[in-house]
């Protein structure tokens, strides 16, 4: 059935509010001058730290969120919709309040930094540090997107390699995974778009030091002040690669699901 004629206004007016900000930035950049911008030392390093920050990010997101999201999918336990709400909670937390409760939980006098300290192991300022607070605020993307795979999966099929034998590891490694496999493809896209736009935990968390903290949102922030042609030239490079990655898994699941 066609949606209503009418929901083109309303959807129009949606369309505008995201594109013409996108279309304003594009328009201001100095296309002359963008090569030498890109390319200098400190872009290349903050593009560089963001990318390996956030694939490690991603991929702890990954190891971390699927277990549990299946579990939020599957399980029936006391606490568990109080549980499924912590867990999304950075979604809603402004990034700085996020920083400031990693701060105060792994930071030199936090909850466990000063236990990790005494071990000999400093968290805060670090590039793990960089690492934990994007996991911190890409982990919900992750879950939200995989346990909704999940909690729409027709179940036939896992019940029917149950009556043939399959234990649960084989049925979940062999029929449940490969099912829900766009969702989690979706949710670690989601997770990792994330991951590389993260800036207020970061900075909190983490600072801002070249070459170990200073990640690309970071920089952008920092060359606004001193530099503005070349902020905004780091701001393209972020809308493409999320453009890119977000609209090549976007049209992936699309397809699966035609």
């Amino acid at each position: 059935m066609r949606p209503p004629v009418w929901l083109w206004i309303p959807a129009a007016v949606a369309i505008l509010v995201v594109v013409v900000p996108l279309l304003g930035l594009i328009s201001s950049v100095d296309v002359a001058t963008l090569w030498p911008l890109l390319t200098s030392e400190a872009s290349v390093t903050a593009l560089l730290l963001s990318l390996r920050t956030s694939v490690i990010a991603t991929t702890l997101c990954i190891l971390l969120g699927a277990p549990l999201a299946l579990l939020l999918a599957r399980g029936r336990w006391r606490g568990q919709s109080a549980l499924r709400a912590l867990v999304l909670v950075p979604l809603v937390l402004p990034p700085v309040v996020g920083g400031l409760a990693l701060l105060t939980t792994f930071g030199r006098r936090g909850l466990l930094g000063e236990h990790l300290v005494a071990a000999g192991l400093s968290i805060s300022y670090s590039t793990t540090a960089v690492v934990l607070a994007q996991t911190f605020v890409a982990l919900p993307f992750l879950v939200l997107s995989l346990e909704g795979a999940v909690r729409g999966l027709d179940r036939r099929q896992e019940e029917a390699a149950a009556t043939l034998g399959a234990g649960p590891w084989r049925r979940l490694t062999r029929v449940t995974l490969p099912l829900v496999a766009p969702g989690l493809l979706s949710g670690s896209v989601l997770a990792f778009a994330r991951a590389l736009g993260e800036f207020g935990a970061t900075l909190t968390f983490a600072g801002s030091a070249q070459g170990r903290t200073r990640t690309l949102p970071l920089e952008i922030y920092l060359q606004r002040e001193v530099d503005p042609d070349a902020a905004i030239a780091l701001s393209l490079v972020l809308v493409v690669l999320a453009t890119v990655i977000v609209g090549s898994v976007y049209a992936r699941t699309t397809r699966a699901a035609a």
